[in-house]
């Protein structure tokens, strides 16, 4: 009979990453692991296949903390794309996803879906936004989905 396979029960594996990811500290602390495993000789290209990290990001780990040291292992400010979305238009979306029904916008349906609300959105701003993406945007504003509860605010 071979070993049984330790399982997780609390949480699924995103989960567990999405909280490795909004603590700077844990996200720090896994970064300078994966450095910490490079100086041991360990190849990055393993590690990268270990981890389910891209072997760049591993080198770039690397290249930053040698260049910046703890700091180099911190995400920077302003990276990445910029919400072709101002904040007010954000705080608007919020506000009619949790206080109005798609119907009121001549939308044939009546609860906000990321679909629906995809649409929302291009009608309203001109602006296509994929499925994930309006999930992305909704939490962005303190709005999550859940199944068969709807939106809810988090705040």
């Amino acid at each position: 009979m071979g070993k049984s396979v330790l399982k997780i029960q609390r949480a699924e594996a995103d989960e567990i990453k999405k909280i490795l990811n909004k603590n700077e500290a844990y996200t720090v602390g896994a970064r300078l692991n994966i450095v910490y495993l490079v100086a041991l000789g360990h190849s990055s290209r393993k590690l990268s296949e270990l981890h389910n990290i891209s072997f760049k990001q591993i080198t770039n780990w690397a290249h930053r903390f040698e260049n910046e040291g703890i700091e180099g292992l911190k995400d920077k400010k302003g990276r990445g794309r910029h919400s072709a979305l101002s904040n007010e238009q954000l705080e608007r979306i919020k506000t009619v996803v949790l206080k109005q029904a798609p119907s009121d916008y001549g939308l044939e349906s009546n609860r906000w879906t990321g679909p629906t609300l995809a649409k929302w959105i291009n009608q309203e701003y001109g602006l296509a936004y994929q499925k994930a993406q309006v999930y992305n945007l909704l939490e962005k504003v303190g709005v999550t989905f859940k199944k068969k509860q709807g939106l809810t605010n988090n705040v």
